[in-house]
């Protein structure tokens, strides 16, 4: 009977020992999580307070989105972390350019964009071939590159922000609306721009009315356009409507049946964008997007109208850094210089 009893005193202290070592692990396990739960939070918390800012950097034109991206952290006390896109020969580079310069201080990721995906679904022929650049597509492509972020400002490199980008990025998007835009019917009026002759801001300057799939949408040809160079995009809306796969459908018809490649516009990228955000975009505010400044060297705004605009966009052929091109002293004053000394300037003036 000793025996027995000293046998079930012994099942009965390893019994408690093995209890409280469960009861240890459970606890301990339950603080690791809320540990982890409090950085989750954590990060959720400082996620909401980044203005995430997608922009492609070129091999051929780098020193755009360098400016670029000087002139909205220069700008602006928000927290930005920019999104700087490119292909894979060029991201060391792309790298180099922001730790060896002035934009060292600036939070941001470079992104790999592999062009496999626009395989088989753009056509070779374009009146501007520099519109089938890969990067041009990015912008179709923003949930794949942005994952954690609800709201997303995607930009063409050939801008320079003069404004806080935070007023931008507080840009309402109505219900149901995946992105918004700048509406081309809100141009200035003609005593601020001059000798925009000949300059497309309706369907017809896109899309082929000719054809029978594009008569079937059903859109007037004389709706007014709008200009992707600059998105507030929601990026639970853009995947909850499959934006995506809807551009990548237009993209297969135009290889198909040719619809706006060779159109007056050479929307090679805004076209398919034209026809799946038909009426169901937000604006943006019109002084957040002046554009057109590349259209031809003698286009000019007036100086007051150009010292109350908040973004300035050198859309079309002229470009700032090259010449001739016009207010390029605007670019200048943002340019970052090649630590490489790859990229130059090519006007008189710089």
């Amino acid at each position: 009977m000793a025996l027995l009893r000293k046998i079930n005193q012994v099942l009965l202290f390893l019994l408690i020992v093995t209890l409280c070592g469960i009861l240890y692990k459970k606890v301990h396990k339950g603080t690791m999580l809320r540990n982890e739960g409090d950085d989750d939070a954590e990060t959720a918390e400082e996620m909401e307070d980044e203005i995430p800012v997608v922009i492609c950097a070129a091999a051929g034109r780098m020193g755009a989105a360098m400016a670029a991206i000087n002139s909205i952290y220069s700008n602006t006390d928000a927290n930005i972390l920019f999104y700087v896109v490119g292909l894979r020969n060029s991201l060391s580079r792309i790298r180099k350019w922001i730790e060896h310069s002035k934009l060292r201080e600036i939070n941001f990721k470079i992104v790999e964009f592999n062009p496999v995906v626009l395989k088989g679904k753009i056509r070779p022929d374009s009146s501007r071939p520099e519109l089938l650049q890969p990067l041009n597509f990015v912008r179709f492509y923003l949930p794949l590159l942005i994952h954690q972020h609800e709201k997303v400002i995607y930009l063409d490199d050939d801008v320079i922000v003069q404004g806080d980008i935070q007023e931008l990025y507080d840009t309402t998007l109505a219900l149901g609306h995946a992105a918004a835009f700048s509406d081309d019917c809100d141009l200035p009026s003609s005593q601020d721009i001059h000798r925009l002759v000949g300059l497309q801001n309706t369907y017809m300057g896109y899309l082929d009315y000719r054809k029978k799939t594009i008569k079937d949408l059903g859109i007037s040809p004389s709706t007014c356009s709008f200009n992707p160079g600059v998105i507030v995009a929601n990026m639970t809306e853009w995947k909850h409507q499959r934006i995506t796969k809807q551009l990548e459908k237009w993209m297969q018809k135009n290889v198909e049946e040719n619809l706006y490649s060779s159109s007056l516009g050479g929307g090679v990228a805004t076209s398919p964008m034209l026809i799946v955000f038909h009426g169901k975009y937000s604006t943006i505010n019109p002084l957040w997007h002046i554009r057109h400044l590349g259209w031809n060297p003698d286009t000019r705004y007036s100086e007051h109208f150009l010292q109350e605009a908040k973004l300035l966009h050198w859309n079309g052929r002229h470009k700032p850094w090259d010449f001739p091109s016009v207010h390029n002293d605007l670019w200048e004053s943002w340019f970052v210089p090649d630590p490489a000394g790859i990229f130059k300037l090519h006007h008189p003036n710089s």
